[in-house]
C-alpha cells in the first residue's frame, strides 16, 4: 500500500533508516485527520545515503476520503514538498520533526453532498444560530436570526445556486435562494461574489419582497465563515490559489506551510 523510497543502492543501516521513516511518515500524516480510507506516503532521497544526514529532496502524500476535525470531509487531497531537512534522531522515537518548515503544492477535492453535510457540522451550526443582524432588525423584531436546512448545488464555471430556511417572530420556514460566484479572498477566504436573489425559485409571490433582504444578510454570514484559518491541520497551514467546480465536485489548489508534523488527530 505505501510506496518506499527511490535512489541508490544502499547498505542495511540505510535500508532500516528508509523503512522508519516511511512508516513514520505514514503514521504522522494519518493523525491529520480523524479517518481516513487510504494515505499514501512516498518519500524520495537519492542518493538514499543523505537520509542519515537528515536530508530528503521531498516527499508526496496522497489521500482519500479524509475527515477533518469529525464532520468535514475531503474526498481527495495531495500535497508534494520541496527539499525537506529533518532530525533523524527523532525517528527511533517514533517522531518525525523538522529542522525548519517546508512548503508544499497542495490539491483538494470536496463533492457537493460532503459540503452539504458539512452545514450539519456543530462548528458551522454555530455562525449560522442567533444572530443578530442590524439590517434585519425591521423584519426580526429586532429578535436573533438563525439559518437552517442549507442546500449548495455547484453549477460549472464556478458558479453555485444556495437555498436555506429562516424563521421570524410571525412566520416560519421563509424560503432563501440566490446564486453567486465562488471567489478566492487573501488566499484564505472562500467568498460568494456577485450573490443574486432568485425571485423565481420563491413560489410564495408574497414572501419575495420578505425573502430578498434575508438572503443578502445569508450571503454577509456565508461570506464571513468559509476561511482557512479556522479549519487548520495540525501544523498545517493552507493557501489556495485556484478553485474550480466540475462534475459536482469543488477543487482547489494551492499551497501548505508544514511548520512541525501532527502529535494527535484531527
Amino acid at each position: 500500500m505505501f510506496s518506499g523510497f527511490t535512489g541508490s543502492k544502499s547498505n542495511s543501516s540505510t535500508d532500516f533508516g528508509e523503512r522508519m521513516l516511511n512508516a513514520v511518515a505514514t503514521q504522522s500524516i494519518r493523525h491529520l485527520f480523524t479517518s481516513s480510507e487510504f494515505v499514501d506516503v512516498v518519500v524520495r532521497c537519492y542518493p538514499s545515503s543523505k537520509l542519515m544526514q537528515g536530508s530528503i529532496d521531498s516527499f508526496k502524500m496522497t489521500g482519500r476520503q479524509l475527515v477533518i476535525r469529525r464532520q468535514f470531509e475531503v474526498a481527495e487531497m495531495s500535497f508534494e514538498t520541496d527539499a525537506v531537512a529533518i532530525d533523524f534522531s527523532t525517528l527511533v522515537r517514533g517522531q518525525l520533526r523538522l529542522k525548519q518548515p517546508t512548503q508544499a503544492v497542495a490539491q483538494i477535492i470536496l463533492v457537493e453532498d460532503a459540503i452539504n453535510r458539512a452545514f450539519q457540522a456543530e462548528l458551522v451550526q454555530k455562525r449560522l444560530q442567533m444572530l443578530d443582524l442590524p439590517p434585519l432588525t425591521n423584519l426580526s423584531g429586532g429578535e436573533p436570526v438563525s439559518f437552517r436546512d442549507v442546500q449548495i448545488t455547484l453549477l460549472p464555471e464556478n458558479r453555485v445556486t444556495i437555498a436555506a430556511k429562516t424563521d421570524l417572530p410571525n412566520r416560519s420556514d421563509v424560503p432563501i435562494h440566490l446564486a453567486a460566484t465562488l471567489e478566492i479572498e487573501k488566499r484564505r477566504r472562500i467568498v460568494f461574489a456577485n450573490p443574486q436573489f432568485e425571485a423565481e425559485a420563491i413560489s410564495d409571490t408574497a414572501l419575495r419582497g420578505i425573502s430578498e433582504p434575508l438572503t443578502m444578510a445569508f450571503v454577509q454570514v456565508l461570506n464571513e465563515m468559509v476561511d482557512l484559518d479556522r479549519f487548520d491541520l495540525d501544523g498545517v497551514t493552507m493557501r489556495l490559489n485556484r478553485l474550480e467546480t466540475h462534475d459536482k465536485q469543488l477543487l482547489f489548489s494551492g499551497y501548505a506551510q508544514i511548520d512541525h508534523f501532527p502529535k494527535g488527530s484531527a
